[in-house]
């Protein structure tokens, strides 16, 4: 995307953010809902909201950053505690365990939006996330969710170059999606089991790796990783440090995926 053309698509979607008038942003602190935020709060001013949602699939660190961040950013936010956990649906971890939720997230922010007097609720979906399935997709049209970068035709690509020219500092950083997507559909999600793989990544992001995942299998922990740290862990100290980290977490069988690092 040359100069030019980055300067149209801001321009084009800042145009968007300024046709809401008002705005409750579904904030996360990931770079797609930073960005979307960062407009928000520079052309609306106090008529945009960021709320960010905590819960058990997310990790404290995660928290901890997207409410540092919103502060540096300037915009006005609020911190919700979720219920996903209460939902049977959710914790049954079927196919469409987004969809139920995101129904309950949107709904919450729906709520909070009428409360405010905000008139519209957006999230940060791209033009990517349109090719994928993403069953809570299904649960933010019902909603009337916006999404003014999926409407603006940015893709992942694009919403991190205009991160990166707007200097916001998680421009470049991995995606990370929340915890109940390391275990496999059928298993049901517990907290017991969300505390254990926040613990597994946390003790290998302690041995220097960014960019990963630990899928759930019974008691094997399979690793997927991003070149970068698939060569980190092809060192025998590292792998073997990680081995015993996840074999205290009660994995008796950690893998890495030759396939590498996936959503």
């Amino acid at each position: 995307m040359d100069v030019k053309s980055a300067e149209t698509r801001q321009a084009h979607l800042r145009a968007l953010v300024r046709g809401l008038g008002s705005v409750l942003v579904a904030y996360s602190g990931g770079v797609d809902s930073t960005l979307l935020a960062y407009l928000a709060r520079d052309v609306l001013g106090d008529r945009a909201l960021a709320v960010t949602a905590s819960s058990l699939t997310r990790t404290t660190a995660e928290l901890a950053y997207a409410e540092s961040l919103a502060h540096d950013i300037g915009i006005r936010h609020l911190v919700i505690e979720t219920d996903e956990m209460d939902d049977p649906l959710f914790v049954a971890n079927d196919p469409r365990r987004c969809y139920h939720c995101k129904r309950r997230l949107f709904q919450r922010l729906h709520i909070i939006a009428i409360d405010k007097g905000l008139e519209n609720v957006a999230d940060g979906t791209n033009c990517d996330d349109r090719s994928e399935y993403r069953p809570g997709s299904d649960a933010a049209i019902e909603f009337g969710i916006i999404s003014p970068l999926s409407e603006a035709g940015l893709g992942k690509q694009e919403v991190r170059l205009m991160a990166r020219s707007l200097h916001l500092p998680n421009w470049d950083m991995p995606s990370s999606p929340c915890l109940a997507t390391r275990i496999q559909h059928g298993t049901p999600i517990t907290a017991a089991l969300l505390g254990t793989i926040a613990a597994a990544e946390g003790s290998l992001r302690k041995l220097g790796l960014t960019d990963f995942r630990v899928r759930h299998h019974g008691d094997t922990a399979r690793i997927e990783a991003s070149p970068a740290d698939v060569t980190m862990l092809n060192e025998n100290s590292t792998w073997q440090r990680a081995v015993s980290e996840l074999g205290s977490l009660g994995y008796s069988r950690v893998v890495l995926d030759p396939a590498g690092h996936r959503a």
